[in-house]
């Protein structure tokens, strides 16, 4: 199954290229956050992950920023804890 993950950080954002996207992209499932971007939480993205089984399409986002802030933020859990998330040996 493909994953995909969008967030807006204000509520006058509209998410709709962004699942528009993703659904091009094939995702059968798109889970959101809406959040400012200042906060770390993200709780529509911590199910996505633990959801993520072997053999599935690791999560897609539609551009990185929307995954997260920074490199920091990607190195931090629960980005770091998923092998999904992690680069293929």
């Amino acid at each position: 199954m493909k994953y995909g993950y969008a967030r807006v950080s204000t509520e006058d954002q509209n998410p709709a290229l962004q699942r528009a996207a993703l659904k091009k992209a094939g995702c059968q499932k798109i889970l959101k956050d809406e959040s400012t971007g200042a906060t770390a939480k993200r709780p529509a993205l911590l199910p996505c992950l633990k959801a993520l089984q072997d053999g599935d399409t690791p999560l897609i986002v539609w551009k990185l920023d929307r995954l997260a802030r920074s490199l920091r933020d990607l190195d931090a859990p629960p980005l770091t804890g998923n092998a999904a998330m992690r680069p293929a040996a």
